[in-house]
C-alpha cells in the first residue's frame, strides 16, 4: 500500500480508536448524575463494586486508552512534516495521555478503596470515596474529549493535495 493510502487508512483508525476510548468515559459523566444525586448509597455500591457493571470497561476500555495514545502518536509522527496537522495530532496524543494519567491519579486510588469494600454497613468514606471516583471519570472525559476534538482538528487539516508525498 503506498504511503498516502497508509495514512489514510491510519487516520481513520486513529479517530476511531480515540472515539471508542471517550465513549465509555462520557457514559460514566452520563450515569454521574442520577447516581449522585438519586441512587442510595447501597445502590451504588451494589452497581459499582459488587455486582460488575464495569468489568468490560477495563476489559476492553484500558487497551482502548493505550491505544488512543499510540495511534494518534504515530499518526503524528506520519504528519511531522505537516506543521498544523501535526502540532494538532500532538496534543491529541498529550492529552488522551494526560487522561490516562488522571485515571491513574484519581480513579484508581477509588478503585483501590472499592476492591476492599465487603457487604454489610455502608463504609465511612463511602461519600468521599464516591465523589473522588465520580468527579475522577469526569476529569478523564473533559481531557479526553479535548483531546478528540484536537485530533478531529488535525484530521481536519488535510485538504486534498495537502497529504504528504512519499
Amino acid at each position: 500500500m503506498e504511503m498516502r493510502g497508509f495514512l489514510l487508512l491510519w487516520s481513520v483508525l486513529t479517530a476511531f480508536v480515540a472515539a471508542l476510548s471517550l465513549g465509555p468515559s462520557f457514559a460514566h459523566v452520563l450515569e454521574a448524575l442520577p447516581r449522585l444525586t438519586k441512587w442510595s448509597p447501597a445502590l451504588w455500591r451494589e452497581a459499582t463494586v459488587f455486582n460488575g457493571q464495569f468489568v468490560l470497561f477495563a476489559v476492553i476500555g484500558a487497551p482502548l486508552d493505550i491505544a488512543a495514545i499510540l495511534c494518534p502518536a504515530l499518526l503524528a509522527w506520519m504528519l511531522r512534516g505537516q506543521a498544523g496537522a501535526f502540532w494538532f495530532v500532538l496534543a491529541a496524543t498529550l492529552l488522551y495521555a494526560v487522561s490516562l494519567a488522571l485515571w491513574f491519579g484519581l480513579v484508581k486510588p477509588a478503585n483501590d478503596v472499592l476492591a476492599t469494600w465487603v457487604p454489610g454497613p455502608i463504609p465511612d468514606n463511602f461519600e468521599v470515596v464516591r465523589l473522588r471516583w465520580e468527579t475522577g471519570h469526569m476529569a478523564v472525559t473533559a481531557t479526553k474529549a479535548l483531546g478528540f476534538i484536537s485530533l478531529c482538528f488535525g484530521l481536519l487539516g488535510f485538504r486534498h493535495g495537502r497529504w504528504p508525498h512519499h
